[in-house]
């Protein structure tokens, strides 16, 4: 049984076929080509019939693959929780119950320390041994070393000597005095580098029943921090230190004692509005009975030369 063709022959084929065969002239010069002949192949149209194919095959095989490496990379995150206010309110509240915020007086006192500093006076005996004449506090109001203090702690003293509150110890000078308001205005021969100065406030909005902190060293102890209100405004007291009257005195009932004297007064804002200068003790004790007195900062930067508020 005869195979049946493949493929089907075309109609010029057919015709070729048909036709009796003919001997080419004899003269006829037989034509030459200069091109190649290319024999087709009979697979050559499968080939191309599937490379595109194989092609797009390909192309959906690395997009899935893409797709399955980011979908894996999605499981693999920890799912994102939203905060809500109820969350941060109650954040706050453990933190609260955990770690309770200081007290109006210690961040008072916290905002004025790194500029209190202990003041000493020191003199000699008849025999030259150098011994302490006076204990107080200053308060640094300008960072080049500039401090306020009382006149009566070095007043007559032959050497001054200051400790910063980081525990650096240096020499000063007295080079102002305010003798009507017990004032003394000392320059430090050496400062630390980060020294700064103390933040300053007007009394003009300062009323009775507003808190206030004393800050120094009493008894040469501290820095000590003692807590109280403003008991009264332009007072007048007679200074048994410095023989004369002090006036424009702002009263107050925290705790001082020898050794304050020069220390500064701080609203509940960390803001100094006086210098620590007396205490009211009808007793030969100098011990604090409830009445201090404080120079009002105008008078006292008005000491140093400093403008008005």
């Amino acid at each position: 049984m005869p195979r049946p063709a493949r493929y089907s022959s075309s109609r010029r084929d057919r015709d070729a076929r048909s036709a009796p065969a003919q001997a080419p002239p004899q003269d006829a010069p037989r034509p030459q080509s200069s091109a190649p002949v290319v024999e087709a192949s009979p697979h050559s149209t499968i080939h191309a019939t599937r490379s595109p194919r194989l092609l797009w095959a390909t192309i959906a095989l690395l997009a899935a693959l893409l797709g399955a490496s980011v979908w894996w990379g999605w499981q693999q995150q920890a799912p994102v929780q939203r905060i809500t206010q109820k969350d941060i309110d109650a954040a706050v509240l453990r933190t609260l119950e955990t770690q309770p915020l200081p007290s109006a007086a210690a961040r008072a006192a916290a905002a004025v320390a790194p500029s209190v500093v202990r003041v000493v006076g020191y003199a000699r005996t008849k025999k030259g041994k150098e011994v302490e004449r006076g204990i107080g506090t200053g308060v640094v109001i300008v960072d080049k070393g500039v401090i306020l203090t009382n006149l009566h702690v070095v007043q007559g003293a032959e050497r001054i000597s200051i400790t910063f509150a980081d525990g650096m110890e240096a020499g000063a000078s007295i080079t102002g005095a305010q003798p009507q308001n017990d004032l003394a205005v000392l320059q430090a021969h050496k400062i630390p580098d980060d020294l700064a100065a103390a933040p300053l406030r007007s009394t003009q909005n300062l009323r009775p029943g507003d808190g206030v902190v004393a800050l120094g060293f009493p008894f040469g102890i501290g820095p000590s921090v003692s807590a109280g209100v403003v008991s009264g405004l332009q007072r007048e007291f007679d200074s048994p230190e410095g023989k004369q009257e002090l006036r424009n005195l702002i009263q107050f009932d925290a705790a001082a004692n020898p050794g304050n004297s020069g220390g500064p007064l701080i609203t509940m804002d960390g803001e100094v509005v006086g210098i620590v200068t007396a205490i009211l003790n009808p007793t030969p004790a100098r011990t604090f009975i409830g009445i201090g007195f404080a120079v009002p900062i105008e008078n006292a930067a008005a000491a140093v030369g400093m403008p008005p508020f």
